[in-house]
């Protein structure tokens, strides 16, 4: 009996994935846990485990770029007990077979002692060994045009890692390309877009994680009535604060150190306990007011960005919050986020603060209504009563939906979170 291996659905919302490699080929023996494939989705890298014992008959799509839909059947396998397949022919060659000219079975009524040597096309593939690299070195490869099957890996174990992808890319000889139109068409008379010219270029593939960033986004400035506002902390007392902390964490028998992030996230759940109008979202029936702050962060990634969430993040104490956010953030920077690590989320904070960004605005990651947008920390002109002074200041740029936040409501909540960054004993305590 034929068992049909499908495209998991991984996590509300996923509907396509990506096959990078094939942990088993046709012919082996598979049981149920075994790892059949990895799989790249919109937001992360999964492992496809059999939930059947028995042979991998027929592997119909090859790993690649090719995004196949949920649902659909990539392969075959036969019940324990069945037939196992002789040799592993690709579905590709016995279809080519099957679909030969009425005159290959005229030739089959040949003599027996004189039998037709198989063409190398449809000779078995040779078996495939299994890759050890990491998601990013192998997204890295694929926009490099880097082959993983001809590196040796300097990581552990052998592991691929992406210093082997770029020194690999820089190893290659250069290559005279002449430039490629990319306005031309198949169709001759139809007129060239005038907006592409010929200008000499590289068009990189969308992955699945750029394409869905991308329609979420442009769904959000449609759909959703953006309004900002913004605010300016004095961060000296945090900036002295956390600089104890740390000492004092580091002096521990399980040393620690905190970072201005976890404090800001942790200031942000929990004015969001505080300001419960502000947890809620829009739906079509009514607007949903959590019973949780499930609070996002967004991580950056090579090939785009996620946001992990941290679950009653209001309920969590700085020690804690802080250890689970490097777990999330190394979980996704390797593609290992589960689905339940990254779906849902009351609200998000993005900071670019390491980068040097002073300020900015970010657009709201839908169906939630607020994202809060972290600047740097930076030394400004400030007054105290009336002296000028040389200050802390960080800016924060809150981006609400309108149909869901009213003006007054964003301000509190903000209101909330510079309280709590300017008087970080309360946030400790």
């Amino acid at each position: 009996m034929d068992i049909e291996v499908v495209m998991p659905a991984i996590g509300a919302g996923t509907t396509q994935g990506r096959i990078l490699q094939w942990l088993k080929q046709s012919g082996d023996t598979v049981k149920v846990g075994d790892i059949l494939a990895e799989i790249e989705t919109d937001k992360a890298v999964i492992e496809l485990e059999a939930v059947d014992s028995g042979v991998l008959d027929r592997i119909h799509v090859a790993a690649g770029d090719t995004a196949v839909p949920v649902g659909d059947v990539i392969a075959t396998m036969l019940a324990d007990g069945a037939n196992k397949v002789q040799t592993p022919v690709s579905a590709r060659a016995e279809e080519a077979l099957e679909s030969a000219p009425a005159s290959a079975s005229a030739s089959a009524s040949a003599p027996a002692s004189a039998p037709a040597p198989v063409s190398a096309p449809f000779a078995a593939d040779p078996p495939a060994h299994r890759l050890f690299a990491s998601p990013s070195a192998r997204r890295l490869a694929r926009l490099m045009g880097v082959d993983l099957r001809t590196l040796a890996g300097s990581g552990p174990n052998g592991r691929i890692v992406r210093v082997d992808i770029e020194h690999a890319a820089e190893q290659r000889p250069a290559v005279d390309t002449k430039p490629t139109n990319l306005a031309r068409t198949t169709d001759p008379s139809r007129p060239a877009n005038p907006s592409a010219s010929a200008t000499p270029g590289t068009l990189t593939p969308h992955t699945l994680m750029r394409a869905t960033i991308a329609r979420r986004l442009v769904q959000s400035k449609q759909q959703i009535p953006h309004f900002y506002l913004t605010v300016d902390c004095r961060m000296d007392a945090m900036m002295a604060a956390r600089e104890s902390l740390n000492a004092s964490a580091q002096a521990s028998p399980d040393p620690v150190r905190y970072s201005l992030n976890d404090l800001l996230l942790l200031a942000v759940a929990r004015a969001a306990a505080r300001v419960a109008d502000i947890n809620a979202q829009w739906t079509d029936d009514g607007v949903l007011r959590h019973d949780q702050v499930d609070l996002s962060f967004a991580v950056a990634l090579d090939s785009g960005l996620i946001t992990p969430i941290l679950r009653d993040a209001d309920r969590k104490g700085l020690r804690e919050l802080s250890a689970e956010v490097r777990q999330l953030t190394e979980q996704a920077r390797a593609g290992r986020l589960r689905p339940e690590q990254y779906e849902g989320g009351s609200l998000t904070v993005s900071n670019l603060g390491m980068h040097g960004v002073k300020s900015f605005a970010a657009i709201i990651n839908p169906p939630q209504s607020v994202i809060l947008a972290a600047g740097a920390v930076t030394r400004q002109p400030v007054v105290d009563g009336d002296a000028l002074a040389i200050g802390h200041v960080m800016s924060l740029t809150l981006s609400a939906d309108h149909r869901v936040v009213d003006g007054a409501v964003g301000a509190r909540f903000l209101k909330d979170v510079r309280h709590l960054l300017e008087h970080p004993i309360e946030l400790i305590l």
